[in-house]
């Protein structure tokens, strides 16, 4: 290796190798992740909502951690994260949220209630997401047996979490302001939604795109049939002018 070889590499920063994966969740985990943040669409019209993905992350189910950790034991893994002006790339390559890395935080944290990690995410959980700084730590429970109530979020004041006010619009209808998130959150028949609090309307989902193609097609054929409408007509008045007792009148 030349001089010039070694100082380059010396100045390289170190790989960032990736942390382990997190152990197996428990099948009651499994299931309440899937039916309210993948099989719904959820993180996916999050994602979308916020754009920007080269510096908005929305991940989940990888480790969070304030510096890079030796021993994974203790070391939080939550069920979704959102951060802003962050490097997602290295959270995919890290294979973790490291804060010490990115900088910061994450903005947003949110827990999925089930039976065996309801007291986890309530207690545990709460304290330290509060030490790591999170400004919004928010808990959804389909029926609130697990974290003993369906929707509670926590906001960081002067490092203390301090509960946000829940709302009940309807009988079966709760919902909290995310200030870091600019969105509603709602347990809505036990079903997880986000909502646009200067429209009230639910972010864009896959139907809605669904719905809005749809009509655009029908907006594009009624358009093409009644274009093909007029030019029959104005075919039909054109033979007519070419008809001889037409010109003779």
């Amino acid at each position: 290796m030349t001089v010039l070889q070694s100082t380059v590499a010396e100045l390289q920063p170190p790989a960032l190798l990736p942390l382990p994966d997190p152990p197996r969740r428990n099948p009651d985990e499994l299931m309440a992740n899937f039916q309210h943040l993948t099989i719904n669409g959820g993180a996916l019209h999050l994602a979308k909502h916020f754009g920007n993905p080269d510096t908005t992350l929305l991940g989940g189910d990888l480790y969070l951690a304030p510096f890079p950790p030796d021993d994974m034991a203790g070391i939080r893994y939550p069920d979704m994260l959102i951060a802003f002006d962050v490097d997602p790339e290295a959270y995919h390559r890290r294979n973790a949220y490291i804060i010490s890395e990115q900088g910061k935080p994450p903005d947003f944290v949110l827990e999925i209630g089930s039976p065996s990690t309801g007291r986890v995410d309530v207690e545990e959980k709460r304290d330290d997401y509060a030490a790591l700084g999170i400004p919004e730590y928010w808990r959804f429970d389909e029926t609130g047996l697990s974290h003993g109530t369906r929707l509670a979020g926590d906001r960081l004041v002067d490092g203390v979490y301090q509960p946000i006010a829940i709302e009940e619009l309807e009988e079966d209808i709760l919902q909290g302001h995310s200030a870091v998130l600019n969105l509603d959150l709602r347990w809505e028949q036990g079903q997880l939604k986000w909502h646009d609090p200067e429209t009230g309307w639910h972010i864009a989902t896959y139907d809605d795109q669904v719905a809005r193609a749809d009509q655009a097609e029908t907006a594009l054929r009624a358009e093409r049939e009644a274009r093909a409408a007029l030019e029959a007509k104005v075919r039909e008045l054109e033979a007519q002018l070419r008809r001889p007792d037409s010109r003779s009148r």
